[in-house]
């Protein structure tokens, strides 16, 4: 199994909730009521549409082209929700 860095940009919507796009992987929307979600919700959507990339033989967009390597360290902003 691969794993690849997957640039992700949330936005807020007017009607509410969030929405995930990827300049990476343009086929990618994911849509969802928190930011915790539409990640998850992102993180599916990219694996079928990579999946569908591998099992019909395309190529893979150039940023999923170089899994990341064993022993980097990443840095990443996670949303933490709290009932106030």
């Amino acid at each position: 199994m691969s794993e690849f860095l997957l640039s992700i940009k949330i936005e807020s919507l007017e009607e509410g909730g969030y929405l995930a796009t990827s300049d990476d992987l343009p086929e990618l929307l994911a849509q969802g009521r928190t930011v915790a979600e539409t990640l998850e919700i992102a993180q599916d959507v990219a694996r079928k549409i990579v999946e569908s990339y591998l099992d019909h033989g395309d190529p893979l967009p150039d940023a999923l082209k170089t899994a990341i390597p064993a022993g980097v360290a990443l840095e990443a902003k996670i949303p933490v929700s709290v009932a106030a």
